[in-house]
């Protein structure tokens, strides 16, 4: 029988709501459309149709392989953080003693510990996905910027249905690589359940107020509206 709380209930489905709503309102409502990732999303079409004015792309491809890199270096980091928390889940009975030898008023069954692992793990197992379909995702675009039509071409409607193509598979793979950082976020929120339900509502709370505070009201958000 797993022992639990009322506390602990309400923690994790508060968790729960507080990523869907913070997911929804930056990538469904009409206030995510200021974010700093609608911003950008906006120069990434940019990007593109001056690339289109060049002949030389060799600075796009750079640029391409650094998003890249960034995105596969996230992902392996990832497959780290599951590995880890796998040797956490295998390795109960060891931590258990030790946490609880610790001043912080720790106390959980083993069964409930089990499960907070899991919780773990699947968190990074979704922000792997998001990660490598990100990184595939970003394949498909250099493979696009390779296609893109010549600088002489640019005006015309073949030119233009490209850069509209590109630029939307450009945002896909950015969103998807938003979501995989935002796992990694919420998943330091999630550590707070580990010592007790009430640092985790906290933790939750806190990670909710800096990811806001730098979609909406950090100095990078500020430059890039002037």
């Amino acid at each position: 029988m797993i022992e639990y709380s009322w506390i602990d209930v309400f923690a994790v489905g508060f968790f729960i709501l507080e990523w869907a709503t913070y997911a929804i309102t930056l990538e469904r409502s009409s206030y995510g459309r200021d974010s700093l990732s609608a911003r950008m999303n906006v120069y990434r079409e940019v990007w593109i149709r001056r690339m289109l004015e060049r002949e030389a792309r060799i600075v796009d491809t750079h640029i391409m392989t650094s998003l890249q890199n960034g995105t596969a270096w996230f992902a392996s980091t990832t497959l780290i953080a599951i590995g880890g928390s796998l040797a956490l889940l295998r390795a109960t009975n060891e931590v258990m003693p030790m946490l609880q030898s610790l001043p912080i008023g720790f106390s959980a069954a083993p069964a409930m510990w089990e499960i907070k692992c899991i919780g773990l793990i699947l968190i990074f197992v979704y922000a792997f996905f998001k990660f490598a379909w990100s990184y595939r995702l970003f394949n498909y675009v250099a493979i696009l910027i390779g296609a893109m039509p010549l600088a002489e071409n640019r005006d015309t409607p073949e030119a233009e249905a490209h850069v509209v193509r590109t630029t939307k598979l450009f945002g896909a793979a950015a969103r998807h690589f938003n979501r995989g950082q935002r796992a990694f976020f919420f998943a330091l929120g999630y550590l707070g359940w580990f010592v007790s339900p009430w640092v985790f509502l906290v933790s939750t709370a806190a990670v909710v107020v800096v990811t806001w505070r730098r979609q909406f009201a950090s100095n990078a958000w500020e430059a890039m509206g002037k």
